[in-house]
Order: structure tokens, then C-alpha cells, then sequence
């Protein structure tokens, strides 16, 4: 019971947006879906991918709410773990990872066969599947781009929770593959020098940043914003 009880707590901390729809920090994420729009009012964001400069700044965090948060607007929506050396979505939806993304690109199994609803309505999640030793070279096939384009047309949206951009090059290749990218920094841990080398990293492969976030940012407990929304949320 206790080993239970501890595995809803770690959820309702990672999906916030779902858990406890009415806090800060879920409506913050709305805000950043919000942002996204206005970000580009002439064409639809159809694919984007959630990076950071290094590890443990959030970016997994970050990607599983946006993708509830658009889901609940009523948009059809796929969550794929593009980080195939350290995945951790199956952890945060509490699936298994015996097929997912890399049994899809290897022709292991199928596209339908890998995908699996979530307790979130309107939302999808493709796990990483099993960790492959090129990943690098699977993301960057045309079998990804295929997969892509097929998606593309059973998804209103799809979004890849990508490595860091400075660890290894396969969140570049993902970045240079969809619409635009978010950029996670953590507050009070990345470096500004890091940042800016992330941001360098991700026009150089030929995306749009279309927004950052800044995560781990504490409000001070007086804040209007606290008693607005509650502070029992």
C-alpha cells in the first residue's frame, strides 16, 4: 500500500496538469500552450520537440504536461520518447518499454501495434522501446521521416521529449525534423553560457526556438499569483 501510494504521489508531481488541473502550475503550462500559438498565428505547430541543455533540468516534466495541456483543449495528441539513451516517459505514465519508437524503426513491430493510449483522454505515448546502440543513426533515417509523415496524418499533434542538445547530437537531429523546438532551462542551475550554447546548438540545426522555459523557479509565498489560484493548490 505504501509502495502504491508513493507511486501516485510521483505521478501527480510529474503531471501536474492532469492531477491537479486547477494549480499554478498547470495553468502556467496552459499559458505556455497559449504562448506556442501566438508564437506562430499563420501556420499550425504540427510537431515540436522538448530539449534542454543538460540533464535533470526538466524537459520530460515539461513534455508530458504540455502534451495533457493539449490534449484537454481537445487536440489528438502523441507524446514520443525520442531520448533513446536514458527514456523515462513509460516511468511517468507507468507503462512497460518492451516495444515502443526503436522496435517501430527497426521494423520490430508496427506503428499501431507500439502506440498506447494513456489515462489522459485524447492523449498517445509512444515509448523509446528498447535503448538501440545507434540511436543517433535511427533518428536521423529515412524510416524516421517516414514515421513522421504517417503520424503526421493520425495526430493533430506530436511531441518528442528529446535529449539534451550538448549531451549528444539527437536532439538536433529531432530539432531539424519538426516545426519548432521548446527550450527547458532550470533555474538556478543552468548556466547562462550553457543556455546560450543550447539556443546555438538548436539554430544551427536549422529549427525555430518557439519558446523557452524556465523551471524549478520559486515563487515567493506572498505572491498575488498564490492567492489567486489558492495556496492549498
Amino acid at each position: 500500500m505504501a509502495r502504491k501510494q508513493k507511486t501516485l504521489q510521483q505521478t501527480a508531481r510529474k503531471l501536474i496538469a492532469f492531477t491537479t488541473p486547477r494549480s499554478f502550475v498547470a495553468e502556467q503550462f496552459r499559458t505556455l500552450r497559449t504562448n506556442i500559438t501566438f508564437s506562430s498565428p499563420d501556420e499550425d505547430i504540427r510537431t515540436m520537440v522538448v530539449t534542454s541543455a543538460a540533464p535533470s533540468e526538466g524537459k520530460s516534466t515539461t513534455s508530458a504536461n504540455l502534451a495533457v495541456v493539449y490534449a484537454q483543449e481537445g487536440k489528438k495528441v502523441l507524446l514520443i520518447d525520442g531520448d533513446m539513451r536514458k527514456p523515462t516517459t513509460h516511468y511517468t505514465f507507468h507503462m512497460g518499454n518492451t516495444t515502443g519508437l526503436s522496435s517501430v524503426l527497426t521494423r520490430q513491430t508496427t506503428i499501431e501495434e507500439a502506440i498506447r493510449a494513456t489515462s489522459v483522454e485524447r492523449l498517445d505515448l509512444l515509448t523509446c522501446g528498447p535503448i538501440p546502440p545507434n540511436p543517433a543513426e535511427l533518428l536521423a533515417s529515412k524510416s524516421m521521416d517516414a514515421l513522421i509523415r504517417q503520424l503526421r496524418d493520425m495526430y493533430d499533434l506530436i511531441i518528442f521529449d528529446a535529449p539534451p542538445v550538448l549531451s549528444v547530437t539527437d536532439g538536433q537531429i529531432l530539432a531539424n525534423k519538426c516545426d519548432g523546438t521548446i527550450l527547458v532551462v532550470s533555474s538556478g542551475n543552468t548556466e547562462k553560457e550553457m543556455a546560450a550554447k543550447a539556443k546555438e546548438a538548436i539554430l544551427a540545426s536549422n529549427s525555430r526556438i518557439i519558446g523557452a522555459v524556465l523551471n524549478n523557479f520559486e515563487l515567493p509565498k506572498d505572491s498575488h499569483y498564490y492567492q489567486y489560484y489558492g495556496s492549498s493548490e
